[in-house]
């Protein structure tokens, strides 16, 4: 039941942005992972929280949206693990912006293909990677960029 807790975190680094040198902890306050490289200029998110099926009904999609929520439902699940919530993500290669309004958008993604981060284990774990599936044309929230810059690869390495 220990996870990695994005508002743990802001707390601990003072930004709601993940930096090179931060360390996630989770909800219990315990460091879990180092960012020891950023290849990607910063641009990540701690904001936005996991996509789901409501948010994708929320913008008028009907019937059945692939989403990060179910894929780290359906990843642990596998592995024999079963949450009761869905944890905040860490949104690398996103971004979002509290304007001084206080709205808060999601603007394209500007990060390169080859783009890449390097995180440290500081305690053993199971670290569950999704490719953002959102694609639906919403005004200040194209989130990955929208269905027009399309994927590159996306490839997670263990050392």
């Amino acid at each position: 039941m220990e996870y990695l807790s994005c508002p743990h975190t802001w707390v601990s680094t003072f930004s709601i942005v993940p930096r090179e040198g931060d360390v996630f902890r989770s909800r219990f306050r315990r460091p879990m992972l180092k960012f020891a490289l950023d290849a990607a200029n910063g641009a990540h998110d701690m904001l936005i929280t996991t996509c789901d099926q409501l948010r994708y009904e929320f913008f008028g999609y009907v019937g059945y949206h692939a989403n990060c929520a179910d894929n780290l439902m359906t990843a642990l699940r596998r592995l024999g693990h079963d949450l009761p919530v869905v944890p905040q993500a860490v949104n690398f290669f996103a971004r979002s912006c509290v304007d001084p309004d206080g709205k808060l958008t999601s603007p394209p993604n500007l990060v390169p293909p080859g783009s890449f981060v390097e995180l440290e284990a500081l305690m053993d774990l199971i670290c569950v990677v999704s490719a953002c599936p959102f694609d639906l044309e919403v005004k200040g929230w194209e989130v990955s960029g929208g269905h027009k810059t399309g994927l590159s690869e996306l490839v997670m390495e263990i050392v």
